[in-house]
């Protein structure tokens, strides 16, 4: 072996195991999952981490940020879903950035910066965030934030010590014909002499295996109690990870027959956005490429007194609101609202044949 790089070459193959570790968790163990399906997505999930991880920790330069797509259609995990894309930037806390974008046809979209920890853990609490309500755009939905530790007019967000990254959110109605929103970030003032070292790569190795460990500790999601919804609860005033600070939320499980349908119904306050998703036990959504799995709502169809009703199936049923279990007997149902004008009441579930659910 050539002689050198010795820090980079141990951390490596750290990453390497840790990786490989996570094939163990979700094949054996008391977190094992079930059924062919959620074994292969799995592995998928085992490289999404790693992914996000690499593109965060080891890419990521706080001199000369760029935002990269963290979550969307090829990236699954967190709790991802077909109506959104998320971008990450790396921050550090005594510089200036100037984030410039344009809106597209967003009907949410927001950034928020972190703070924590900038070894690879997860993020410990909500810097600050501003969202699409907050901000002003010009007349063609350009808009511009600054990112800094000292005080600046216009849409501002101040970095406070621990300030690590930036995450973007935006959610569309139509996320395949819709235009996705613009983001662009730009560090003041000069970078330092671009130099790689060992011991900065290898630290960033670490802290890439770090964050997939931390993903690993959190799925494969435990068994839960199935066909209930819990209830909402509110926008949180603190949050862990990279989580919303402007959302409430609903967790609920599906374990279905072949022939059997769940129907949930639900009545949503005035907000921004809110959707439906179903899950793996790797909080990814299923392939929406080819059938529809989560659902939002504009597209749902509304009953006559302005609730909702919502069928997950194996099969159509013909209701307009039908989401597809897409071949997974057992799952996960994730329910989100973006700016709620208060915290969505209770819902409703019922399991019911096939042949009985209603047509509408």
């Amino acid at each position: 072996m050539s002689a050198g790089a010795d820090e980079t070459a141990k951390a490596f193959h750290e990453l390497l195991e840790t990786v490989r570790e996570r094939e163990a968790a979700f094949r054996d163990g008391e977190r094992a999952v079930s059924g062919e399906a959620s074994l292969l997505e799995g592995y998928k999930w085992a490289f999404s981490i790693l992914r996000v991880g690499l593109d965060a920790f080891v890419w990521a330069d706080v001199a000369r940020p760029r935002f990269v797509d963290i979550v969307g259609p090829y990236t699954k995990w967190g709790g991802d879903n077909a109506d959104a894309f998320y971008q990450y930037a790396p921050v550090d806390p005594t510089r200036t950035y100037r984030v410039r974008g344009r809106k597209g046809d967003a009907v949410y979209l927001s950034l928020t910066v972190y703070g924590g920890p900038d070894d690879g853990r997860w993020s410990e609490r909500i810097v600050g965030s501003l969202n699409d309500r907050e901000f002003e755009c010009d007349a063609d939905g350009c808009f511009e934030i600054v990112l800094s530790p000292d005080e600046h007019s216009g849409n501002w967000i101040r970095l406070e010590p621990d300030s690590v990254c930036a995450i973007t959110r935006d959610y569309l109605v139509d996320p395949f014909a819709g235009r996705r929103a613009e983001w662009r970030i730009e560090a003041e003032g000069d970078a330092p002499e671009y130099r790689q070292t060992d011991a900065d790569l290898a630290r960033r190795f670490r802290a890439a295996a770090t964050f997939v460990r931390d993903q690993a500790s959190i799925a494969p999601l435990p068994p839960a109690e199935p066909n209930v919804i819990q209830d909402p609860y509110p926008v949180p005033k603190v949050t862990f990870g990279w989580a919303a600070g402007d959302a409430a939320y609903a967790m609920g499980a599906f374990e279905l027959g072949e022939d059997e349908a769940l129907v949930i119904r639900g009545r949503s306050p005035a907000c921004a956005f809110w959707n439906l998703c179903l899950w793996n036990p790797f909080m990814h959504t299923y392939n929406y490429d080819y059938d529809r799995v989560t659902l939002n709502g504009g597209q749902a169809l509304l009953d006559e007194d302005g609730s909702w009703t919502v069928v997950v199936a194996a099969r159509d049923p013909g209701h307009p609101n039908w989401v597809s279990c897409q071949g997974h007997r057992a799952g996960r149902i994730w329910i989100r609202w973006f700016l709620p004008e208060k915290t969505p009441e209770p819902l409703q579930t019922r399991v019911v044949p096939l042949a009985e659910v209603p047509s509408s």
